[in-house]
C-alpha cells in the first residue's frame, strides 16, 4: 500500500482490504511506523514504540475482528498492557512496566486491533492538556503551537495526523471530548460501566471515568464499542443493554429530535464570541436537519454540583495515588509530581471520610436533576470548550495550580457534569475557528442511550462531511 493510501481510511475500511486480500495486516503496521517516524518528532504523540512486537503480531493469526490488522495506540494512562510502562505521565511512575494486560486492553486484541505504542498524556491525566513535565508537550496536527487537548492529547494527536485510524482514550472530566475537539475528530465518552475494564481499576469506584477511543468516523467509534462494550460475568454494574448493535444504528434514522442548545457556564461567565457562533451555526444545521431546536439550559446547580464533586475528587486521587505509593514502594520525592499534582494529593490527604461520602451523596441527589431535565428533550447540545484550543504553555505544568485551575475552568466549563451523571456524551468536528483551529460541538443525550448520539452524529457527518478536511501535519 502507497504510503498515501493508509491514512485515507479509516478503521473498519483498512480491516476491509485486510479481508479482502489487498493488504496484509503487516504493511499496515509499516504505513504507521513511517507516519510516526515522520510526523511525531512535530507532535510528540507517541511516547512508547513497540514495534518490534507489532510486527511480530501483524504476522500471526490475528482474532477475525472487526478492525483486523488496522494498527492501534493505547494511552499511557492507567491502562496496561504486557511488558510495556505505564508511566501515567509522571516521574514517580516512570520506571513501571506491567506484567500483563488490562481486560479491556484484552478486548482491544480480540476487536483485531494491531497494539503499536503508547500515546502521550499529562501527569495523572489531571489536565485539560498533553504537557506534562516527563513526556513534554504533545502538540495538535491543525496548528502545532497549539494544545492538542488532555488528558487524551497523544491519542487525538496520532488519529488527526493519520498516524492511525483510531486509538484508546479515556474520559473522567472531559478527556476523550476536550481533545476530540481540540483535533477534529469524533469523540465519544460512553455511558458509566459501558466499557468493563476488569479487573477493576479503582478509578472506576468513584464513576467518573469510562474508557473509549477517539475517532476520524463515526461507524469506527460504533463498531469499537460493539466490541469492548458489553459486560462480563464478574462486572458489578453494566450499562443498560443496548437494543441493537451501534453499528447499525450508523445507518438508522435519527427522526426527529428535541435538540436543546445552551452556552450556559458554571460562573456565568460567556464564552469566546467565536465559539457561541460556532454553536448557534450548530443549531441552525440541524435545524436544518428538521430537528426542533430551541434554546434552554439544564436549570442545575452548577455551584453546588462542583462544591459535591470536590471533596469526592480529592479523596479518590489521594486514595488512588496510596495504591500507587504500596506499588513502588516508597513516597513521592519533591521533584517528582507537578505543582498541581502535589496541590491535589496534599488536599484530598486532608479530605475526611465524612467529607467525602458527603460529596458523593449530595451528587447522587443532584445528579438526578441532571437526568431530569432530558425529560424536556432528547439532547442537549453545548460546545465542548469555551475557547479555541490555547496556546501550548497556556495550560502547562509549570503554572501555579489556583492559576492553572482558573484558566482551566474558562477553557473547559462544559465536560463535567455528564461525567457526574453518567451520561454518554459525544464531541463532533462541526466548526473551525478562523485561524483554522477545529472547534468541537457537544451532543449529549439520556443514560445509556449511545444509540441516537450515533444515528445524530452518522446524520450530521453525512449532511456536514469532515473526512477530507485536514489538519496542517498530515502529509
Amino acid at each position: 500500500m502507497a504510503f498515501k493510501d493508509y491514512a485515507e481510511h479509516d478503521g473498519l475500511g483498512l480491516a476491509a482490504l485486510v479481508g479482502a486480500g489487498e493488504v496484509s495486516p503487516a504493511e499496515l503496521v509499516e504505513a504507521a511506523i513511517e507516519r510516526i517516524e515522520r510526523h511525531n518528532g512535530v507532535l510528540n504523540a507517541v511516547v512508547h514504540k513497540a514495534y518490534d512486537e507489532a510486527r511480530r503480531v501483524a504476522k500471526s493469526d490475528l482474532p477475525a475482528g472487526p478492525f483486523r490488522g488496522a494498527p492501534f495506540l493505547i494511552k499511557d494512562l492507567g491502562m496496561m498492557v504486557a511488558g510495556w510502562p505505564r508511566t501515567s505521565g509522571s516521574r514517580f511512575a516512570a520506571h513501571i512496566v506491567d506484567s500483563e494486560d488490562s481486560g479491556l486492553v484484552a478486548r482491544y486484541r480480540r476487536s483485531g486491533v494491531v497494539l503499536l505504542g503508547k500515546t502521550n498524556t499529562p501527569e495523572y491525566g489531571i489536565t485539560g492538556t498533553t504537557e506534562s513535565a516527563l513526556l513534554g508537550p504533545c502538540r495538535n496536527p491543525w496548528n502545532p503551537d497549539h494544545i492538542a487537548g488532555g488528558s487524551s492529547g497523544g491519542a487525538a494527536a496520532a488519529v488527526a495526523a493519520g498516524i492511525v485510524p483510531l486509538a484508546h482514550a479515556s474520559d473522567g472530566l472531559g478527556s476523550i471530548r476536550i481533545p476530540a475537539a481540540c483535533c477534529g475528530l469524533v469523540g465519544l465518552k460512553v455511558t458509566r460501566d459501558r466499557n468493563p475494564n476488569l479487573p477493576d481499576a479503582y478509578d472506576y469506584a468513584q464513576g467518573f471515568v469510562v474508557d473509549h477511543v477517539v475517532t476520524r468516523t463515526v461507524r469506527d467509534s460504533a463498531a469499537m464499542l460493539d466490541a469492548t462494550g458489553c459486560p462480563e460475568a464478574a462486572s458489578p454494574y453494566p450499562a443498560p443493554a443496548k437494543e441493537r448493535s451501534y453499528l447499525e444504528e450508523v445507518g438508522r434514522a435519527p427522526g426527529r429530535l428535541r435538540i436543546a442548545f445552551s452556552s450556559e457556564t458554571a460562573n456565568g461567565r460567556p464564552i469566546d464570541p467565536e465559539v457561541r457562533a460556532a454553536l448557534e451555526a450548530t443549531a441552525h444545521r440541524l435545524e436544518g436537519l428538521g430537528h426542533d431546536v430551541f434554546e434552554q439550559g439544564l436549570g442545575i446547580d452548577y455551584r453546588a454540583l462542583y462544591a459535591a464533586r470536590a471533596p469526592l475528587s480529592g479523596a479518590n486521587f489521594a486514595a488512588g495515588m496510596k495504591r500507587l505509593i504500596a506499588e513502588i514502594g516508597r513516597e513521592p520525592e519533591p521533584d517528582e509530581l507537578e505543582p498541581l499534582t502535589w496541590a491535589s494529593l496534599k488536599g484530598g490527604r486532608k479530605v475526611s471520610g465524612e467529607d467525602a461520602l458527603w460529596g458523593l451523596q449530595e451528587l447522587r441527589r443532584l445528579n438526578r436533576k441532571t437526568l431530569a431535565a432530558f425529560e424536556a428533550f432528547d439532547v442537549f447540545l453545548t460546545p465542548v470548550m469555551g475557547t479555541a484550543p490555547p496556546p501550548i504553555g497556556y495550560l502547562g505544568p509549570d503554572q501555579e495550580p489556583k492559576e492553572l485551575n482558573r484558566r482551566q475552568a474558562a477553557v473547559f466549563p462544559f465536560t463535567p457534569p455528564f461525567n457526574f451523571s453518567g451520561q454518554p456524551s459525544m464531541s463532533l468536528p462541526l466548526a473551525w475557528s478562523a485561524d483554522g483551529l477545529p472547534i468541537g460541538m457537544m451532543f449529549t443525550a439520556r443514560y445509556a442511550d449511545e444509540a441516537t448520539l450515533f444515528r445524530l452524529a452518522a446524520q450530521l457527518e453525512a449532511a456536514f462531511p469532515w473526512k477530507d478536511l485536514r489538519p496542517r501535519i498530515w502529509n
